[in-house]
């Protein structure tokens, strides 16, 4: 398969909340995914973040950008646009 033959990779702009989870048996709190939304521009997805940040029952967001290979489906790791609040750490991802 040439260059030219390859499909271009395909960008995602996501925006993903979280939500705190009431400690459990071993007594620590957590969070979890509340949304998680697409768009199709990274302002799109940043501004989203940024409003759903403001809700009252949001502990945090992300808005992150990942890129597929729409041959093989592999995604790659995400790059970051912004992170307001409360979000799991980086290696978590």
């Amino acid at each position: 398969m040439t260059n030219a033959e390859r499909s271009p990779e395909k960008i995602h702009y996501i925006c993903q909340t979280y939500v705190g989870m009431k400690a459990g048996r071993n007594g620590q709190t957590g969070l979890k995914i509340a949304k998680q939304l697409e768009y199709s521009t990274a302002s799109e997805a940043r501004n989203r973040a940024e409003r759903e940040a403001q809700s009252e029952d949001c502990a945090g967001a992300d808005a992150y950008m990942v890129t597929e290979d729409p041959a093989s489906g592999e995604v790659g790791e995400p790059s970051f646009l912004v992170r307001i609040g409360k979000v799991p750490e980086l290696d978590d991802f």
